[in-house]
């Protein structure tokens, strides 16, 4: 054996590690792009969804080597129930990102993890752990330090509060959908199709909604290229990465990174500061999910 071979699993570990802190920041700094956008909140998720499909069904189509319809025949109501959920989570979190600060918005929509699991007791009768409950509370009580600190702003913060939450709770149901397609399906193929059912469903809403459609600048074009291909396509598929090659607790912390990484872009570029309450209530909340997730984690394995 060469002295090189005992460093090779690590070498891949930390190629993994990186990955998975690239794509934690590329997620993460789509919450600015949807800030500056020059669309609508409705029309930015489309234009993510629908700029990256070209991209996201070559990957499909090469990778698939001719399954890529079978694939969707085969699980197309998952496959529509997944896109549907995730046309419900980018709306609802793109409206509050406008309407509340980008680190409250993104905190808020990582409780998704609790809302999992929360799901799995209510479909499927398994009971959470005392260690999952501790995770719950302490995160409830964080979410109640920030929504508390946002009473003073007026209703439009809360409302960007509570529709945070609500995002949480459509990703949820996009995770557990997904979850079930990935024994069947290539991660490719589904977000390939899923994403080409949520930019279906999110046109239509756009339009009716009467607001902003098309950006007026070309560098609103380029926000929302940006938008598409780093969050969307790159972050995704580095995550994605990432998650297959390392252990779940640490892909799970390490993607609590993503509203740390957005709070400090939105501090540094559009000049959200933090109040100490908001530093507070988010450092609670993210121990509670973490709390929550390495729970759940413990009880399957």
């Amino acid at each position: 054996m060469s002295p090189e071979s005992p460093r090779a699993p690590d070498a891949g570990r930390g190629m993994a590690v990186a990955a998975l802190l690239a794509g934690a920041a590329a997620i993460g700094a789509s919450a600015l792009f949807v800030k500056v956008s020059e669309a609508g909140p409705v029309a930015t998720a489309f234009w993510r969804v629908a700029l990256a499909l070209p991209v996201l069904w070559a990957w499909s189509v090469i990778g698939q080597r001719g399954h890529h319809l079978a694939s969707f025949v085969a699980d197309r109501r998952l496959m529509i129930a997944a896109g549907l959920f995730f046309a419900g989570d980018l709306a609802v979190w793109h409206w509050s990102i406008v309407l509340t600060s980008v680190a409250n918005a993104t905190l808020l929509a990582n409780l998704a993890p609790i809302f999992v699991a929360l799901a799995v007791w209510w479909l499927f009768g398994r009971r959470p752990s005392a260690m999952f409950v501790t995770g719950l509370v302490a995160a409830i009580a964080g979410v109640s330090v920030l929504i508390g600190g946002d009473f003073h702003a007026g209703g439009r913060a809360v409302l960007g509060d509570f529709l945070g939450v609500v995002t949480a709770m459509f990703y949820a149901a996009y995770q557990l959908t997904v979850t079930r397609l990935r024994s069947r399906a290539a991660t490719a193929g589904i977000m390939a199709w899923s994403g080409l059912v949520t930019a279906v469903v999110l046109l239509p809403v756009a339009l009716a909604s009467g607001e902003q459609i098309l950006p007026y600048t070309m560098t609103g074009w380029v926000k929302l290229a940006g938008l598409a291909l780093i969050s969307q396509v790159a972050g995704q598929s580095l995550i994605a990465y990432a998650m297959a090659h390392l252990p779940a607790t640490f892909s799970s912390v390490g993607l609590l990174a993503q509203p740390v990484i957005a709070a400090a872009l939105a501090w540094g570029l559009l000049g959200e500061a933090l109040g100490g309450i908001e530093i507070a209530g988010g450092i609670v909340v993210l121990i509670g999910i973490a709390i929550a997730h390495r729970a759940e984690v413990a009880r399957r394995a």
